[in-house]
């Protein structure tokens, strides 16, 4: 696998790097971002990893550039992965059309009805093949390995934790989409990718999945915010996932926060919590 560096900044003494490389699970170039702390090259030892996954309309940059995360990862030693959000560059029929499906909007699932069936494989794209790339090229502690995201991400994050729990130890997010199956974002997608039966949908539902198969690991941590215009458009359904968790008896840390909307605001302000809580486990 040949990785092409697109940028370096030092940052807090680390290094934020973006770089690209051809996928053959999704057919198209990708890219993806790392941020090295500084014990990266002053101790050699491998490092805990956490991987973001961020939401719809999104690239790897929203995170590095908004999410302000950094300088605790450096403090921390934490190194810090951010893949895309979809394939690009793919020009299927449609996949510019939407702001909820096709380029951006990738849903981290690996889509079964043609055309999208081809490249749209998010899901093995972030837990095989970037998961490879990170832990070949990277000298990262693949015992101490969380995962973490926003809205549609925050959805890929939890259900890929939930279905990975030998891969990812840790798990947490900011206003995901609980309940995809019971959200209109989700049901176009999921239309979209997967088609009508809808027995294929409750693999990627974290409500669903949380039913069949638990979750062993630390308490789930979810922010949201009370302000959050999708979350009064009933997209998110953090009420679904708090009864999911209380059916199966796994631990939550929902924390609604007064006076928080969507963006990245909301994110930057709760985010040195987050790193923290993945720090204090993977420790």
């Amino acid at each position: 696998m040949t990785l092409t560096l697109i940028s370096q900044s030092k940052c807090f003494k680390g290094v934020q790097l973006v770089y690209s490389h051809f996928s053959p699970t999704t057919q198209c170039d990708m890219r993806f971002g790392i941020f090295l702390p500084p014990h990266a090259r002053e101790n050699m030892q491998p490092l805990p990893v956490l991987y973001w996954l961020s939401g719809l309309t999104c690239t790897e940059q929203n995170f590095i550039t908004k999410a302000g995360a950094q300088r605790v990862a450096a403090e921390l030693g934490m190194i810090i992965v951010v893949p895309d959000t979809s394939p690009r560059g793919v020009n299927l029929p449609g996949d510019k059309a939407s702001s909820y499906f096709g380029e951006g909007a990738g849903f981290y699932v690996d889509a079964t009805v043609a055309p999208w069936s081809r490249n749209y494989r998010m899901y093995s794209y972030v837990t095989k093949e970037l998961y490879n790339i990170i832990t070949t090229n990277f000298l990262v502690d693949v015992k101490r390995t969380g995962i973490f995201g926003h809205s549609m991400g925050g959805h890929g994050a939890l259900t890929i934790a939930l279905k990975n729990p030998e891969q990812y130890q840790t798990v947490s997010a900011f206003a995901p989409i609980c309940a995809p199956i019971h959200s209109e974002w989700g049901e176009r997608a999921f239309m979209g990718y997967l088609g009508k039966n809808r027995e294929f949908w409750y693999k990627y539902d974290t409500c669903e999945l949380i039913k069949k198969r638990g979750w062993l690991g630390p308490p789930i941590l979810i922010d949201q915010g009370t302000e959050d215009t999708y979350w009064k458009e009933l997209q998110l359904h953090p009420e679904l996932l708090q009864s999911a968790c209380q059916q199966s008896h796994v631990k939550l840390t929902l924390r609604m926060q007064k006076g928080y909307d969507h963006s990245y605001y909301f994110i930057s302000t709760f985010m040195e919590d987050h790193l923290r809580y993945h720090a204090r486990y993977l420790a």
